[in-house]
Parts: structure tokens; C-alpha cells; sequence
């Protein structure tokens, strides 16, 4: 039974993932080659220059994920707090700012699978606060602010449960 439950939060995992614009799912899949190091996102995802060097920006912000993930504060440790948040939100707004990401569920879904379960707590003060940075162009930021559900801004308590669907490249079969 417990593999039925696994299959069924599998599937809406997926779901959820069908239901981001073709543009986040790209996003979301190439800074998972880039963020996990799975394959070389230059060859995937560089469609020109400007998509090369938003590519070599990417690697770059995201070498903080590395420490990021032994980081993760627990809820009540405040002296690791500023350390941790300053780090996510600088990678949550580059994210942000590269106009690919529409909205939390998105966002949620990336980081989720770049730092693991124990980072959902952090991610809606993360979010929010990366949103509504000045970087940010003001129609963006409304829209980026809005997205995020109330429920989720509130939620008293998180799931621990790794995600399981990481969505990658899929290669075009020839005609």
C-alpha cells in the first residue's frame, strides 16, 4: 500500500509539473542539469549567446547551493538564520529576475528539488521577499507577490517527503 501512496504523490508531482507554461518547464529543467551538475546545461538548453551567459551566470549563483543544503536551519535557530536567508534570497532573486519563473508554485517546485523537502519551510519568506526587491519591474513584482496563496504564506507545517519526479531533457525523436 505504502507504494500506491508514493505513486499517487509521484503522479501529482507530475501534474503539477504540466501545469507550469512551457517556459518554466524549461527553466525548471535546465536549472535542475544546472543546480544538481546531471549534464552539461551549455549543450542542452544554449539556444544563443544571451542564453550562454545567463547559463554561465546560473553556474556561477548557483555554487552557493552547495553549502546552502548543509545549512538549512532548524526552526527555532536564529543564529544561522541570516547566513542561510541571504544566500537563498540571492539565488531566489537571480531566478526571479531571469522573467522565466511566473509564480511560487513554480518557484517551490524548483527548490524543492535543488535543496530538498527541509527547505520548505523558508521558501515563502524567500520568495517574497526576492519579489518585491526594487530589481524587480513593479507590474512583475504585483504579479509575483499575488501568486503566492495565502494558505501557503500560513501553512503551519510542512511535509518532510523528498520530492520524486525531476523532471529532465527529453531527447526529440527524428521524423
Amino acid at each position: 500500500m505504502a507504494n500506491a501512496g508514493t505513486a499517487s504523490l509521484t503522479i501529482a508531482e507530475l501534474r503539477e509539473f504540466a501545469s507550469f507554461s512551457p517556459c518554466e518547464q524549461r527553466y525548471i529543467k535546465r536549472s535542475l542539469d544546472v543546480g544538481l551538475g546531471r549534464h552539461d546545461a551549455f549543450k542542452l538548453w544554449a539556444r544563443d549567446a544571451e542564453e550562454t551567459a545567463s547559463i554561465r551566470s546560473q553556474y556561477v549563483v548557483y555554487q552557493e547551493l552547495k553549502a546552502l543544503r548543509g545549512q538549512i536551519p532548524s526552526n527555532s535557530d536564529f543564529a544561522s538564520l541570516e547566513s542561510f536567508m541571504g544566500k537563498l534570497l540571492r539565488i531566489t532573486a537571480f531566478d526571479i529576475a531571469q522573467d522565466r519563473l511566473e509564480g511560487f508554485s513554480a518557484y517551490r517546485f524548483l527548490y524543492e528539488r535543488l535543496l530538498g523537502a527541509d527547505v520548505r519551510p523558508f521558501l515563502p519568506s524567500a520568495f517574497c521577499a526576492a519579489a518585491a526587491l526594487p530589481h524587480i519591474r513593479p507590474d512583475r513584482r504585483k504579479h509575483l507577490l499575488q501568486s503566492i496563496s495565502e494558505a501557503a504564506a500560513t501553512a503551519p507545517g510542512w511535509s518532510s517527503r523528498e520530492p520524486s519526479f525531476y523532471p529532465e531533457w527529453v531527447e526529440k525523436e527524428a521524423a
